[in-house]
């Protein structure tokens, strides 16, 4: 995928029935109301952080947050119509954003059509194979006269039989429908790690028909991501092995691991190089990540590490801000919360990091390097981290702070004359294959090989 425009993409993810505010249940009975539009103010915020990519949380018609659907092809009247989504779509294309959506393939809510038909007709329905392991002989906890599988336990959530054609066709025509009438150009896939592969092989397959260069990325949380992303299926899926090195390392003061990570990940015999990993700092179902921080001046040597370690990097929308927000036993509404993008700067926590963000962003789309290259780790101590990103024709060292206090570090076996950084506009000398880099406190160098 060297040439694919994903190795480009910075993405900006919306969780649409929270920013929105739209009401947490679905009574199925109310007139559309057209939430959505609300994005429109935020398209100008999204493309100055440098983001030329969204990420769409659920739309489509559901019973409550979005992950249990009742329709596949309808918009959510909470949030609004098929003609509101087609124009706000429409209004991200013609800003040069592309559109990847949210896809919940692996269950759906006990409104789906073909589960009330099972509730009505019992063994009679046309749809009994639509869902896995249901059992006439048990009831539910829910008390249908028959027993289902939910996903994880939860019975709200009912799992497909995606084995099954006629379903497998049906998400199919979904996915045709959007790409037709959204213009789309990717999904996010939910659950992926309790899907079988197979699956995706087909989804793959399908997807390639309708645009080549359509691009799958897959909710992974364990396990070997090879196993879901590969050349047959998958082309990525989330990188939460370094979500949680991101703000660990920082609270522990101990980029060991994090250094661990991507070495093990993207290094010279790193287990994914061969995949464009989607990397973010958290999303709608972790905890923001100022609220895992214990220094906020953290948050900005993490995000110029995630703007600059391999993979695709993706903003959780509010977080430029680092606002904070944990999720609850019970709840994670506290995660996707209503924000008004007037308001917030007057109430931001942290006022001066979208800027940060800005400049990371346009160094990662100067520097060919930084989305294409190789790594490999220069130096490593407990809050200081260095490595190499490099292509055929660009070399380009990112060196971090993590410290309250500036520092010196030496690096060897450089090549060239000088280094320059590009984000603080300064020159290092190479002498003798060494440089000296003085790093400010919680910062870091984004140096090109001269």
């Amino acid at each position: 995928m060297s040439n694919h425009w994903i190795n480009d993409a910075v993405f900006y993810h919306i969780y649409p029935l929270g920013l929105c505010n739209a009401p947490t249940q679905n009574n199925f009975a109310s007139e559309p109301t057209p939430r959505l539009d609300y994005i429109y103010q935020w398209l100008d915020h999204i493309q100055s952080l440098g983001c030329n990519s969204v990420l769409l949380g659920p739309v489509f018609e559901s019973s409550a947050h979005g992950y249990d659907t009742a329709d596949f092809i309808r918009v959510d009247r909470r949030l609004g119509t098929h003609d509101s989504l087609i124009a706000l779509t429409r209004a991200m294309k013609d800003r040069n954003l592309r559109v990847v959506l949210d896809a919940v393939f692996n269950h759906v809510g006990r409104h789906f059509f073909a589960f009330q038909d099972i509730q009505r007709q019992g063994r009679q329905s046309a749809y009994v194979d639509w869902f896995k392991n249901l059992n006439f002989d048990q009831t539910s906890v829910k008390g249908d006269p028959f027993n289902y599988e939910g996903w994880a336990g939860h019975y709200d959530l009912v799992k497909l039989n995606l084995s099954n054609q006629e379903v497998q066709a049906h998400l199919f025509q979904a996915v045709k429908f959007w790409v037709d009438h959204y213009g789309i150009e990717g999904l996010r896939l939910d659950a992926a790690d309790q899907i079988d592969p197979y699956f995706f092989q087909l989804l793959r397959e399908y997807c390639q028909t309708l645009n080549p260069d359509f691009w799958l990325m897959g909710e992974v949380v364990h396990g070997d991501y090879n196993h879901w992303a590969n050349p047959q299926l998958l082309h990525a899926t989330t990188n939460y092995e370094s979500y949680k090195g991101l703000y660990s390392s920082h609270v522990d003061s101990n980029y060991f691991e994090i250094a661990y990570s991507l070495n093990r990940q993207f290094g010279e015999n790193g287990i994914y190089k061969a995949l464009t990993l989607y990397n973010f700092a958290d999303n709608h179902d972790v905890n923001r990540v100022a609220s895992n921080l214990s220094n906020p001046a953290h948050l900005y040597p993490l995000y110029g590490l995630l703007f600059t370690m391999p993979g695709v990097p993706s903003l959780y929308y509010g977080s430029e801000w680092g606002i904070e927000g944990k999720r609850t036993e019970t709840s994670d509404r506290p995660l996707r919360p209503s924000i008004d993008i007037h308001s917030i700067y007057a109430a931001a926590p942290h006022l001066h990091l979208p800027d940060a963000l800005r400049r990371f962003a346009d160094v990662r789309q100067r520097l060919s390097a930084l989305r294409f290259g190789t790594y490999q780790q220069l130096y490593v101590n407990h809050q200081q981290l260095a490595f190499q990103r490099q292509t055929n024709e660009q070399t380009v060292i990112v060196t971090i702070n993590a410290a309250a206090e500036p520092v010196c570090i030496s690096l060897d076996g450089l090549s060239g004359g000088r280094l320059y950084d590009v984000l603080n506009n300064e020159d290092f000398p190479i002498y003798q294959n060494q440089a000296s880099i003085e790093l400010d406190p919680n910062w870091l160098r984004i140096m090109v090989v001269a």
